[in-house]
This record gives C-alpha cells, sequence and structure tokens, in this order.
C-alpha cells in the first residue's frame, strides 16, 4: 500500500501537470478551467465541483506568471524601506505580509537606504517584475519616484509618512500630536525643566513635526521653550541617542526629564547616562518614541509613545488591494498613539 502511495507521489513530482490535463481530466474546455481560478462567472456548481476535484487529484499548481497573463495581475506587491535594519521593520512588514498572505499574494521587499539612483533601480526591478501595487515607506516620496510610480499604472500607498505635493493615500501617526502627548505626559508627572533629544529638524516627516509638537506641549502648559534643551542629531539611531545625551548634558544639566524622538534614541541615552553615573529615573526621566518591542527589555523599562506598527503595516496593505481590485476612493488613515507606561519616568516634586 505504501508503496503505491508513494509511486502516485512520485509520478506527481515528475510530472507537471497543465491547465489543459486538468481540462481534460474534467472533461471542459481550458477557459472554463481558467475562469474557475479565477473565480469569473460562466459554469455551473457541477463543472466548478468536476474541476476543483480534477485538481485536487492531479495535484495542479497554477503557474504565477501564466496565471498573471490571463488576469494581468502577478499578485506580488513591492515594499520600499530605508533601511531594514531598523528595529520597527520588522512589524511593519509582519503586517504587510498577515495581509497579502491571506489574500493570496507575496511581497518583494526593497532596501534603498535613502539612495536616490537606489531607489529607482528598484523602481525599475519593481516595473519588471510587474508587481500590482507599491508601499513606500519612512521617507519622502521624491519626484522623480512619483513620476516613475505614475508611468508604471500601478497602485501607490505611503506607509509611516505622507506627501503634500502629491495626493497619494497614506497610513501613519499624527507625528506632532503623538510628541505632544510624550511632552504632555512628563508634564503631569511634576517635571518643568524637559529636553528632548530630536533627530534630524530637517526631516519633516518624522522630524520637526516631533520637535513642533513638543514645543507645543511645553507652550499650552505655561512653560517657556528653551532652545537649549532641544538637542538636533542626526538621525533616530542609538549613536544619535549617545551623542545627543552628552550634548544635553554639557548645554542643559538642569533638564529632569528627556523627551526622545525615538526608542533607539532614548536607548542611547539611557547608555551614556549609565556611564555617566546618573541613575534613571531616580535622578534622570526618560520617555521615548515608537514603542518596539525591545522597550520592555531594557533597563530600567521603557516608557514610550506606541506607534501600532504591525496594524499600520496591515492596513496599508489591505489599502493597496482594495486600489488594485479597483476601488477608487481610498482614504487615508491616521492610526492612533498611546502611552506604554513602564519605569524610566518617575514623578517630580518641584
Amino acid at each position: 500500500m505504501y508503496e503505491n502511495v508513494y509511486a502516485r507521489a512520485e509520478r506527481r513530482w515528475e510530472m507537471n501537470y497543465t491547465i489543459k490535463d486538468v481540462a481534460k481530466k474534467a472533461n471542459v474546455s481550458i477557459a472554463t478551467v481558467s475562469r474557475i481560478l479565477n473565480n469569473q462567472k460562466g459554469y455551473s456548481e457541477k463543472t466548478k465541483r468536476k474541476v476543483l476535484e480534477a485538481i485536487e487529484e492531479l495535484d495542479y499548481h497554477p503557474n504565477a506568471i501564466a496565471r498573471g497573463l490571463i488576469n494581468k495581475k502577478t499578485s506580488t506587491i513591492g515594499v520600499l524601506f530605508p533601511a531594514l535594519s531598523s528595529m520597527l521593520v520588522t512589524e511593519l512588514l509582519a503586517g504587510i505580509e498577515k495581509a497579502a498572505h491571506q489574500l493570496g499574494s507575496s511581497v518583494i521587499v526593497c532596501h534603498t537606504e535613502s539612495n536616490g539612483s537606489k531607489t529607482m533601480k528598484y523602481l525599475q526591478l519593481l516595473n519588471e517584475k510587474r508587481v500590482d501595487g507599491i508601499i513606500f515607506t519612512s521617507e519622502i516620496l521624491k519626484e522623480e519616484y512619483y513620476e516613475f510610480i505614475q508611468k508604471m499604472n500601478i497602485p501607490l500607498v505611503l506607509l509611516s509618512t505622507e506627501s503634500r505635493a502629491y495626493s497619494v493615500p497614506y497610513v501613519k501617526v499624527d507625528d506632532r500630536h503623538a510628541a505632544y502627548s510624550a511632552a504632555q505626559y512628563l508634564i503631569k508627572k511634576g517635571h518643568t525643566r524637559i529636553g528632548m533629544i530630536s533627530g534630524n529638524q530637517n526631516d519633516l516627516i518624522a522630524g520637526k513635526p516631533r520637535i513642533d509638537g513638543f514645543k507645543d506641549a511645553l507652550m499650552d502648559h505655561g512653560l517657556s521653550v528653551d532652545d537649549s534643551r532641544i538637542v538636533c542629531s542626526e538621525g533616530f539611531t542609538f549613536a544619535d541617542g549617545i551623542k545627543g545625551f552628552k550634548k544635553m548634558r554639557q548645554q542643559a544639566a538642569e533638564v529632569t526629564a528627556i523627551f526622545a524622538a525615538s526608542d533607539e534614541i532614548a536607548f542611547g541615552a539611557i547608555s551614556a547616562a549609565y556611564q555617566q553615573g546618573i541613575r534613571i529615573p531616580e535622578e534622570l526621566s526618560i520617555i521615548g518614541y515608537d514603542n518596539l518591542s525591545i522597550a520592555e527589555m531594557s533597563i530600567p523599562p521603557l516608557t514610550s509613545l506606541a506607534q501600532p506598527f504591525y496594524e499600520m503595516g496591515e492596513k496599508a496593505a489591505n489599502m493597496i488591494f482594495d486600489m488594485i481590485n479597483g476601488e477608487q476612493l481610498v482614504e487615508s488613515r491616521i492610526m492612533p498613539h498611546s502611552i506604554m507606561e513602564r519605569s524610566s519616568v518617575a514623578e517630580k516634586e518641584e
């Protein structure tokens, strides 16, 4: 008995069954099999059952390229990330892949390094691969990118970024409002001498909006905005946090709390504080931004402004598939943020 099972499996492996074989076994036309595979109309339930039984018996797997020629879709989307090393990418991508998998599609991930020529090469590659849509993440949508994607004539969704120049649907949190919430949290904990270690102040996506939100919160609560208490870094990395903390101690050592514009900056600041013998949160409170999974593993566990990255990725993917399937009115989505309280912020009594 087992020999017969193995023999059948071996024959199936060796034989590359085609749609023609399925049609012959079910005694229908190739066109009918194609309509059933692509969920189109024009056949009875009895015919559908016969075809599905033939597919199962032959263990037939439709060739993705051939299927794409029929319905003009490759069931593939492209995702462009500026930095694969960033810890938040894992959660964004997990959400994207979940939605894609549920809808029978695959994902091509491109690491652009925020490099213009590299981004254009990847866009050309995605065009050659005939992807059905593109999710563009975490950086500014430049004119050359936008125009090339327009010529590709496929849907585009922005994730964790937005464009003021072009009408493209996006999924992100309101960075200015979220930064306001983080600063307000420190104020409600009794802190009045608050500093900020920011990313690049010229970054219109996550740099300037978070600085503006921080300043708004101070002013709305009657606190003065002292520029010496705002340290601007080149980016949002661990190294930026170390450099930013050292600079903060040089020019504003009086601060009792710091808002870090990313969790990675916060981790760098905590590390630098440890090297200087400064206790967190007893002598200095720190709140991060992103709520990366590693935040609860730091010492002390990091209080952070949470972005729902997994849900953001899933939402962006669902939006792109809605557009691929002909949905005309796909609206942008501002996702909710929240404060995840842990142990890096203490009450302050002035």
